[in-house]
């Protein structure tokens, strides 16, 4: 009870913004091009990132669209630049971008990656990119050379609603289910869980390899997606709404150096040290504790900058267990390549773990694929 009375003022806040823009009493407007907004209801975890590069994947593997010039505009959370910034595929810091963008520019320079606080403002930069060199708003911008975009993948853009995208994705931990959450701060729920309603396409994230329809369906009822038909992945919200909901788990590739110094030999070590700033690091433990006895974890904040304090710690880390292997992510990775305070010792042992995401059967990509590429 003392929690329902802590958080209404929070609740309240959120009830009262939904209202309104479902209502029409604030406006939201549309981009000039197909918009896919990737987002969830939680702070972190759910996968935002690795979703992101699948989607950009598929519509660059499409006929339709693997011809055009595909975008994907963040806000760049915790980045020191202002205004609109392209993000250069060999950016040599997260710092002035943010991690998640640098990942994604890195992995896939085909694709046109930007940052912009104002996603209205953003679209508009990448629809007419001649704009950057008159607008007072994109002085600032340092590369200003970028193809005008066909369409647009908004990283994180749920809870922004002044922007309407064609297609709306929300990705769901499996671990932490938005019924058994709480809002900040007590929980982690940033939104109503009831906004799962406005999802064209709900994705359950980090599930085990294998589900059965009735736990299937038993998601769908706690997620308010009613007649759910686990063959056709398609239910409807308590509005109305038709939604497709599909279950996703995440696949672990090879060990990759993050520096150029990076020694091999250090995989086949049986001892390892983590170092992640992630929301939750558990799976990624399971995975390791396989192959690993981990005998240290530095365990920091979601997009967490590292320190001088944080890497000496690392080293002191490696003068105890000099045979060690260091594991991190591939977004701790990228603010880790620009840090100035990374020793050489540690970049000869610091290695990356990338990962995938894929759906649980064959069937359910096929409908992923016919379902957002039949809404642009």
């Amino acid at each position: 009870m003392i929690d329902k009375i802590l958080l209404f003022p929070y609740w309240l806040t959120l009830r009262l913004r939904k209202l309104c823009y479902d209502k029409g009493w604030k406006k939201s407007s549309e981009a000039e091009v197909p918009t896919i907004s990737v987002g969830n209801i939680t702070v972190g975890g759910t996968g935002k990132t690795p979703h992101t590069e699948m989607i950009l994947r598929l519509l660059l593997e499409s006929d339709r669209w693997g011809y055009s010039n595909i975008a994907v505009l963040s806000r760049g959370y915790k980045r020191t630049s202002k205004g609109f910034q392209k993000v250069p595929w060999d950016a040599a810091s997260a710092d002035l971008y943010g991690d998640e963008p640098v990942q994604i520019a890195g992995k896939l320079p085909i694709v046109t990656v930007a940052v912009d606080k104002d996603r209205v403002e953003g679209c508009r930069f990448l629809c007419h990119p001649d704009e950057l060199e008159t607008s007072r708003k994109a002085r600032r911008c340092l590369d200003k050379t970028i193809p005008r975009a066909d369409i647009i993948v908004l990283d994180d853009a749920f809870q922004y609603r002044k922007l309407r995208p064609k297609v709306n994705i929300v990705l769901v931990d499996y671990n932490r289910p938005l019924h058994k959450d709480k809002l900040l701060p007590l929980g982690r729920l940033r939104d109503l869980p009831e906004r799962a309603g406005d999802a064209d396409i709900l994705i359950v994230t980090k599930c085990p390899s294998y589900l059965d329809e009735w736990e299937k369906g038993k998601w769908a009822e706690t997620l308010g997606v009613r007649s759910y038909s686990p063959v056709t992945c398609k239910g409807r919200s308590d509005s109305g709404r038709e939604q497709t909901l599909l279950f996703t788990t995440v696949d672990y590739k090879p060990m990759a150096p993050v520096f150029e110094e990076a020694d091999s030999r250090f995989t086949y070590a049986k001892r390892l040290i983590l170092f992640t700033g992630i929301a939750k690091d558990n799976v990624l433990r399971s995975y390791l504790s396989d192959s690993y006895k981990i005998i240290r974890r530095f365990s920091f904040p979601d997009h967490h900058r590292f320190t001088g304090r944080d890497l000496r710690a690392l080293g002191k880390a490696i003068k105890a267990s000099p045979t060690a292997l260091i594991c991190t992510t591939e977004k701790d990775a990228a603010r880790l390549k620009g840090n100035p305070k990374t020793t050489l010792e540690i970049k000869k042992r610091l290695f990356q773990v990338p990962i995938e995401v894929r759906f649980l059967t064959p069937e359910e990509k096929e409908i992923f694929v016919s379902t957002l590429l039949g809404a642009l």
